[in-house]
């Protein structure tokens, strides 16, 4: 497997330290960026911890000038951006009716704005290199719904809206672009709901289980590799079961 640049945004949470994880094992040289320096320090010593070097660059996925910034410095740094995996976000829960407009606006900002902040600065030289892969992480509750979460549905969806346009615009010049949905997982942000309500997620999933962050970076890696050449546009659900979709 050739040795690729990517870059996972929202890199320090359970999912995304799992697709860096995964990432760097297959040879690439990865990067992420940060909002909490103290955090993101934090964070880049366990992975030093475990073999893992990581290329943390301070930006917020929000603002685009910051986007282009840390694209160029990547690019300065490690070289092209080869790898592109959209998954950073944020929750605001509350039934819409009590929703604010700034509640709306950071999660639309935060989890759909952010695909074109950061995808924007790096696919003009993926097209220029005829090569290239692009992953968002969505939600079972973009393709679902979920109650007290119209904000973040909403943006979820839109993200594989976005998938399946940038996938019939870049197809021939070898960039893919995928979504991946998954259900609830075992991140520290769902082990910290209250065990009765897990209890009940758990209850609604065939499989019997939350899923594991590996889970999730498994197939996050195998649309990025040349193998997966063939697929672009899809949206893989992976959420034991818990939601059955066309």
């Amino acid at each position: 497997m050739a040795q690729r640049t990517a870059l996972v945004t929202g890199g320090t949470g359970g999912i995304g330290t799992a697709i860096v994880r995964y990432l760097a094992g297959q040879g690439h040289r990865v990067a992420t960026n940060y909002r909490n320096a103290a955090k993101a320090e934090a964070w880049r010593k366990q992975m030093a911890d475990e073999g893992i070097d990581v290329f943390m660059v301070e930006a917020d996925v929000s603002d685009p000038a910051a986007c282009e910034a840390m694209a160029r410095t990547i690019e300065e740094k490690l070289g092209p951006i080869d790898i592109l995996v959209n998954n950073a976000g944020i929750t605001r829960d509350t039934t819409f009716h009590k929703m604010s407009y700034q509640q709306w606006n950071d999660v639309v900002n935060t989890n759909l704005n952010a695909c074109f902040n950061v995808t924007r600065p790096v696919i003009e030289s993926m097209r220029a290199r005829k090569w290239g892969r692009i992953v968002q992480i969505s939600s079972i509750n973009g393709q679902k719904g979920q109650y007290g979460q119209a904000n973040y549905a909403a943006a979820k969806a839109g993200m594989h809206g976005f998938t399946i346009s940038l996938a019939q615009e870049n197809a021939k010049f070898g960039v893919t672009v995928n979504t991946v949905s998954p259900g609830y997982v075992g991140t520290d942000m769902v082990m910290a709901v209250p065990e009765e309500v897990r209890e009940k997620i758990v209850a609604q999933i065939p499989v019997g289980r939350l899923g594991k962050p590996e889970e999730i970076a498994h197939a996050v890696a195998f649309f990025t590799t040349d193998e997966a050449a063939w697929i672009t546009g899809a949206n893989l659900a992976i959420n034991g079961g818990h939601y059955m979709g066309w």
